[in-house]
């Protein structure tokens, strides 16, 4: 073996993620990977955001035309997602799409050649479409991989020329084998979540930072990022339900939901908390016996890592309909259409205890709190394998 080659071999393996920010969910999976490589010598990762090198108006489509969609206009969206998903891809809808995407993403390509790296995983199916591309037309040498951020599988998420995918359940990698990737292809991994979500923070210490009482039964209430409007107005209707509970509400970046539950939080001394944004989630999750959600695949993965059972709302038509369906179906999480169905859900099981246990039972038992560290392991594991057979 030449020294270069024995150089290269120990080097550490430049490991790109690569993302999408339409919704919170695709970029907060990458960084979770990201995360858990940091401080391991043998790998060297970044993270980028795939449509910050896409021209203006196809990221105005990822990013802005998307949420306006999933906001004002779910019903089209919904159809535009079975659209897509059953259309052929070789048939004249997918292939202008693509032919458009690759005009508009040339910077990103130029970049991700310019960067060199050896593994690239994609938590967005566009980038992963652009990059098996460029692997099939031999522009491009690494080894592309796709992690499924929901518990669905829409079609544009398998590609050729891909070495491998992380499936987030067995029900999406039967799928993927029914569309003809081989088995060996598929690793069920779960959906990555930060290394805070592997290790429970004690209650105790965590609810009275928030001036709540431990041994109480706490529901935490997520807005998400953006805080859904009307979360003071739920949090007044529960609050009203008898009971001896407490409610802890994150109201995101909505400044206005925010001064609205501190307003609120006077009237109830000890039993509400309102929050803003925070990047330790997991320290709400940790006073929580149950979250109230929007089903989104990052934040229901959260909880099931820390085997926190939910009531879910509001789901996005196409993949969050999908995450909902699965929750529901492994029992752990009911499904609140509107205040007085969330009402219901909650004096259920306020007056069931046993079933708000099993409810948790099935959480951390459904859980992969350990899904970041597998993509990893599968990655380099196959990296080293193939530069073995060099």
């Amino acid at each position: 073996m030449r020294d270069s080659d024995s150089q290269n071999r120990m080097a550490p393996k430049k490991l790109l993620l690569l993302s999408v920010p339409a919704g919170a969910g695709h970029v907060r999976v990458a960084e979770a990977i990201r995360a858990y490589a940091v401080g391991q010598g043998e790998i060297e990762a970044m993270h980028l955001d795939a449509m910050a090198y896409a021209a203006p108006r196809l990221r105005a489509v990822y990013t802005e035309l998307y949420i306006f969609l999933v906001r004002r206009a779910p019903g089209l969206w919904r159809h535009l997602y079975r659209i897509t998903n059953d259309a052929r891809p070789d048939g004249w809808l997918h292939r202008l799409r693509r032919r458009v995407e690759a005009h508009e993403s040339r910077a990103l390509v130029a970049e991700v050649a310019a960067m060199a790296p050896d593994i690239v995983v994609c938590t967005h199916f566009l980038p992963a479409e652009l990059l098996s591309r460029q692997v099939a037309a031999g522009k491009l040498h690494c080894r592309i991989w796709v992690q499924v951020t929901d518990f669905d599988l829409h079609r544009m998420w398998l590609h050729p020329h891909v070495s491998g995918y992380f499936a987030p359940n067995e029900e999406v990698a039967f799928r993927m084998r029914a569309h003809g990737i081989p088995a060996a292809a598929i690793h069920v991994t779960g959906i990555p979540t930060m290394p805070a979500f592997s290790r429970l923070p004690e209650r105790a210490e965590c609810a009275r930072a928030l001036g709540l009482d431990p041994a109480h039964t706490t529901f935490l209430l997520m807005g998400g990022g953006a805080g859904l409007g009307g979360l003071s107005e739920v949090a007044r209707r529960l609050l009203a339900l008898a009971g001896d509970f407490q409610l802890i509400v994150l109201a995101g970046r909505n400044a206005a939901e925010l001064a609205a539950l501190r307003r609120l939080a006077l009237d109830h001394p000890g039993r509400l908390s309102p929050q803003g944004y925070t990047d330790r989630v997991e320290r709400l999750m940790a006073c929580a016996d149950l979250v109230i959600t929007k089903p989104g695949g990052s934040t229901t993965a959260e909880c099931l890592a820390l085997g926190l059972p939910m009531i879910v709302h509001a789901a996005i038509p196409g993949q969050e309909e999908c995450n909902a369906n699965f929750l529901l179906e492994q029992g752990v999480a009911l499904k609140a259409l509107d205040l007085d169905t969330l009402e219901y859900r909650i004096r259920h099981l306020m007056d069931h205890p046993d079933h708000l246990a099993a409810m948790r039972a099935s959480a951390k038992a459904l859980g992969r709190p350990h899904a970041a560290l597998r993509v990893l392991d599968t990655v380099l594991r196959q990296a080293e394998s193939a530069d073995a057979n060099l």
